[in-house]
């Protein structure tokens, strides 16, 4: 994986650049769509590709892993033959859904022992399990083994979690370094900075992560419950630390107000279940302001569900039938709702990049930000 970064906004630290993976080339800002199970919920390949035109979308370790499980994955070839996606592939490292787990998970230096959510049989998820799991997945970017600690959370379990989560960072090197991608393209390792919102322990760990010189770092453990401008503080203060020529990935984050604050600050990636999650329950994302579609006041308004929009389904349903098919529980009322919010989301991170390039991020930054605040 190479990274090249391409302008830098003058007035704040937003970046515009390209990661290229043997899957394609990923143009940054970016924000990647969850697929958690190998699938982006309600929608197809092809509409990812030609409608949303993501450039990379995320798979899940943990679901993965319990179903349809290595086996299966192995004999497809991976999970780009499994699902029929061509293009790069991001798997988180199952930290974050173990951590979810707390009451059917025990942490200790050699891992991680869990009971899976589907039929309670016990697991060890270690730092070399992980990394051989995610390259048994075949995702193009992996991410370390980490622990992912709650807020809010006591100073001195955060700090011992730091401290593990970078030993565990060195057996996954370790473990990374010295075995070979199974499907014939490369794969590549990013660690993630840890510290809760102790400034401290940010500065150190994401001290410890530009340490190890991979080819890219994640942020995690942020957009877990702590005030916004906390996970800004946290953000700005490691973006800091991390090396400018390499790319810089902030987990689980965020709405696209979250997003475009971020970017300011030197964040290249982003994926959240946000827009697919909030989309099937009737929340739309638009260049606006967020609208929720349930609401009475859409019963009857036949005006498209984003006049400026140029996807297909935007243009062709209105606000009242998409509304007519969320209170229906229609299934295309999911999947309409679902491509509306993604594809939002990646106009947004491109128009983001045009502006950065274009000299006009800041201003249009802050335009931007107060109407999407806004509430329909």
């Amino acid at each position: 994986m190479k990274f090249r970064l391409e302008v830098t906004d003058k007035l704040s630290k937003a970046r515009a650049g390209e990661i290229s993976t043997d899957h394609g080339t990923i143009k940054t800002p970016i924000f990647m769509p969850v697929g958690t199970a190998g699938s982006v919920k309600a929608v197809h390949q092809r509409e990812l590709k030609e409608d949303i035109e993501a450039q990379i979308i995320l798979g899940n370790t943990y679901h993965l892993y319990l179903r349809p499980g290595l086996n299966t994955l192995e004999q497809a070839g991976g999970l780009h033959k499994f699902n029929g996606w061509d293009r790069p592939i991001l798997t988180d490292s199952g930290g974050y859904q173990v951590y979810s787990l707390t009451e059917v998970r025990k942490i200790k230096e050699e891992g991680v022992t869990f009971r899976s959510h589907i039929d309670g049989s016990k697991h060890l998820f270690t730092p070399e399990a992980v990394m051989d799991i995610q390259r048994t997945i075949g995702a193009d970017i992996i991410m370390a083994f980490d622990e992912c600690t709650p807020y809010p959370c006591e100073y001195n379990y955060a700090s011992k979690s730091v401290d593990m989560t970078h030993r565990w960072l060195k057996r996954c090197c370790e473990r990374f370094d010295s075995t070979e991608p199974k499907y014939g393209y490369s794969q590549t390792l990013f660690p993630i900075v840890q510290g809760s919102v102790y400034k401290d322990l940010r500065v150190k760990s994401a001290e410890v992560i530009a340490s190890f010189e991979r080819e890219g770092n994640a942020i995690g453990g942020l957009s877990v419950g702590e005030p916004a401008e906390e996970m800004y503080e946290m953000t700005d203060l490691v973006c800091n630390i991390l090396p400018k020529d390499k790319p810089r990935y902030l987990m689980g984050v965020g709405t696209p107000v979250n997003i475009l604050e971020n970017i300011a600050l030197g964040v290249d990636m982003f994926d959240c279940v946000m827009p697919t999650r909030n989309g099937r329950n009737g929340m739309l994302f638009t260049s606006e302001g967020v609208i929720n579609i349930r609401n009475e006041k859409w019963k009857n308004d036949f005006s498209p569900i984003d006049p400026g929009s140029d996807l297909f389904a935007d243009i062709t349903y209105s606000k009242a039938y998409l509304r007519h098919l969320i209170t229906s529980k229609e299934i295309l009322g999911a999947q309409i709702a679902t491509l509306h919010n993604l594809h939002f989301y990646l106009w947004l991170v491109t128009q983001a990049r045009e502006k950065i390039i274009s000299g006009e991020f800041y201003e249009w930054k802050n335009k931007m930000i107060k109407k999407l605040s806004q509430r329909l």
